[in-house]
């Protein structure tokens, strides 16, 4: 079956039946992500403040969810496109679905949260509504809205005589019923929260005491309205569709993406929260108003935007809440060559693993391209950024060296375009030659090419990443750095960055291979040649760990592979559409996620290759793809082999294999698509990936001062470290 149905024939039969059969809905699949990153909020393992953080991400993860994908299912309702999903179910279908598993999802979010507000009281942690306030800080909480809140709303009648306000995306508001005093009038007013103001007040002098800032306002209306009676009041907030869709006929990317960010503020109403006492001719106001048309209304008796809740685990000093602070060590490879990244590299290729190890590393690999006189260019990938980053830095310092420097900037990451848009201006302004990349297609490789002139001629160095060159993400997402001087890595990336720049589509690669030309093809060769050993009576296993396999193509060669009697274990984070255990389908097929302290995000794939995983010999791959059609039809990606013997052997022998033998922080995907934690075996040891990695250096950045022996070996008797 194919994921779409252009010709909008109807699929409601057999067809559509046999694909829910063969692959679980992408949407929904989200949703059982999100589901377990709620559950870490309530593990009682974790620290406090952790489990809030935890709370926080479901929340933010939902709001995204609503207002990139469910936005897109809606535009295809509203526009009557009947694109079926890769399970068989139209938009209309998919949203009902959805919908239910939203307020679900809701439901225990803010069960959640009222079990930590009580868990957080006991250590003196209040997220309170303020009712319960003593008088002093009644009195200087009071004071705090006439100096610094008050000042900045705007309320505003909703009348005839008033247009009905803007409301922008995320944007929350109070609608307040009053009466006038002197005349018995009514009256509606709405009061929206500037976007600048802080999600929580911290109470003066009540220093681990929080309320929401629409709690705040709606306590001191009648200092807001002055001669008036509050009869009551409702807090809202709304999402709106914040998708952006690249026109074919956009001449000019950076001015398309400057008016496209302002209409994203605009879009389509999604979702639309009330609170649970919101007054129902209010709430029909809002629903003429906001053109509510196929949007999600929900209503609860809990907090609005529970996303917001990290501004509390990040304001309070309460490391006893807190997980014990992690410093990454710095590669002791790196420090025997007395911190030179060029001479470490050229002795041998190396793999950092972060958060593990410092990501300062990569940053101290430009800065010193930017500084070396024998460095005589750099090109550079940059999809994520962050608002402060030290890569841009050093490529700005590279050029104004003297260096011929290149970089090219995605300005389609999705949140990230206007970030984007303003390092590529600081860019230009500093002489970098600065590419856009394709309209269609968004560059996504992570990769880094320095050329330097040596004594044997010019040599190229090569950083290759599964993830961003952000300062923020590199301290909490799982990611590898693979730094080589290998002259046919440096010939590729050349390659890469001409198709970029200049649209020369490389006949050929020596190593790497590159979507959307040929990774696809090659995942497939691979695949093909472990049924092949399979059935000629050979080892045959494949290992990978991705964030999402959602790609029919991939998915269905993997079930040839299972009936085939390859053996198959993913470690999938988040969307998974392939359904595992399956009679006679993908019986051979085990999938599990991992979710913890840290973002389980590198992409790494790995083949027998005819020997018993895990073996020298397999082929091993690290990717900036994830499986999915966007991955590898509509964005440039890499697929890196690693064959140096100590990258290959940590890779494979460490970072795989601990991925699979964790039973700690593991959830394993059932056929049904249930989910269940995975516990240790009575009398089984528990193992932790995140801990071992916290506690062991990496086998390729040790350096020679470590000796062997320190590092415990990983077998694969589950959660064995001998």
């Amino acid at each position: 079956m194919e994921m779409s149905n252009p010709t909008g024939r109807d699929q409601s039969g057999g067809a559509a039946a046999r694909s829910a059969d063969r692959y679980f809905n992408r949407e929904l699949s989200w949703l059982a992500f999100n589901d377990r990153v709620l559950a870490e909020a309530c593990n009682p393992k974790y620290p406090l403040l952790e489990r809030l953080r935890f709370l926080s991400i479901s929340g933010s993860n939902l709001d995204e969810f609503l207002m990139i994908r469910v936005a897109g299912l809606v535009g295809q309702v509203y526009r009557g496109i009947e694109a079926f999903s890769i399970d068989g179910k139209p938009p209309s279908q998919q949203l009902a679905e959805i919908r239910r598993r939203v307020r679900d999802l809701e439901t225990g979010q803010h069960d959640a949260l009222a079990d930590l507000r009580r868990s957080l009281a006991d250590e003196g942690v209040q997220i309170s509504d303020g009712t319960s306030l003593k008088p002093d800080a009644q009195r200087k909480l009071r004071k705090y809205f006439e100096d610094q809140i008050s000042r900045v709303l705007t309320p505003q009648a909703i009348d005839p005589a008033h247009p009905f306000p803007f409301v922008a995306n995320m944007g929350m508001g109070v609608l307040f019923k009053l009466t006038r005093k002197a005349d018995d009038a009514s009256l509606v007013e709405m009061v929206l929260v500037p976007s600048g103001m802080p999600r929580f007040v911290r109470v003066p002098g009540e220093e681990q005491t929080f309320i929401p800032i629409e709690s705040v306002i709606s306590r001191h209306a009648h200092l807001l309205f002055p001669g008036f009676k509050v009869e009551g009041s409702g807090v809202f907030r709304v999402l709106r569709d914040s998708d952006i869709e690249i026109e074919e006929e956009a001449e000019d990317l950076v001015r398309y993406f400057r008016t496209a960010i302002q209409r994203r503020r605009r879009g389509r109403v999604i979702l639309l929260e009330l609170d649970g006492d919101f007054d129902r001719a209010a709430e029909a106001l809002l629903r003429e108003q906001l053109g509510l048309e196929e949007a999600l209304i929900t209503k609860t008796e809990g907090m609005l935007g529970i996303g917001g809740l990290s501004g509390i685990v990040d304001a309070l000093d309460r490391p006893d809440l807190k997980f014990k602070p992690y410093t990454p060590r710095y590669p002791e490879r790196v420090m025997e060559h007395d911190g030179d990244c060029f001479a470490a590299i050229r002795a041998k290729d190396i793999v950092i693993h972060h958060p593990y190890e410092s990501f300062e590393v990569v940053v101290d690999f430009l800065r010193q391209a930017a500084a070396d006189p024998a460095v005589v260019s750099i090109k550079q990938t940059l999809y994520r950024a962050g608002n402060q980053s030290p890569v841009i830095n050093a490529l700005i310092e590279a050029a104004e060296a003297g260096k011929s420097v290149t970089a090219v900037v995605e300005l389609k990451a999705r949140f990230d375009e206007e970030q984007n848009l303003h390092w590529a201006g600081q860019l230009e302004r500093a002489g970098i030659q600065v590419i856009y990349g394709f309209v269609d297609w968004k560059t996504h490789a992570k990769v880094s090419m320095v050329v330097r002139r040596e004594d044997e001629g010019y040599r190229t160095y090569c950083h290759f990443g599964t993830g961003n060159y952000h300062p923020v993400t590199t301290k909490v997402y799982t990611d590898l750095s693979f730094f080589t001087a290998d002259p046919r890595f440096g010939r590729d990336a050349g390659r890469l960055f001409n198709f970029v720049t200049g649209y020369v589509e490389p006949p050929r690669t020596e190593q790497i291979a590159i979507s959307p030309i040929d990774l696809r093809e090659r995942l497939y060769e691979l695949i093909d040649r472990e049924i092949e050993n399979a059935q000629e009576g050979r080892p045959a296993a494949i290992w990978a760990k991705l964030n999402a396999i959602t790609e029919k193509g991939v998915i269905d060669r993997l079930y040839a592979a299972s009936r085939a009697g390859v053996q198959i274990d993913l470690v999938i984070r988040g969307n998974c559409c392939l359904r595992p255990g399956v009679p006679g389908l993908s019986e051979n097929i085990r999938v599990k996620s991992i979710i913890g302290r840290f973002l389980e995000h590198s992409r790494i794939w790995a083949f027998a290759n005819g020997y018993s995983l895990p073996s020298a010999r397999a082929k091993l791959f690290i990717s900036s793809a994830d499986a999915m059609s966007r991955n590898l039809d509509r964005r440039v990606e890499v697929l890196v082999p690693l064959r140096n013997r100590t990258v290959h052997d940590q890779v494979l022998n460490q970072v795989l294999l601990a991925n699979l033998l964790d039973n700690e922080l593991s959830w394993r995907l059932q056929p049904d698509g249930r989910y269940c934690r995975i516990e240790p075996e009575p009398g089984e040891p528990g193992f932790n990936l995140h801990a071992y990695f916290m506690n062991n250096p990496s086998l390729s950045g040790r350096g020679t001062a470590i000796d062997d022996a320190s590092v415990p070996k990983l077998t694969l008797k589950r959660g064995a470290a001998s």
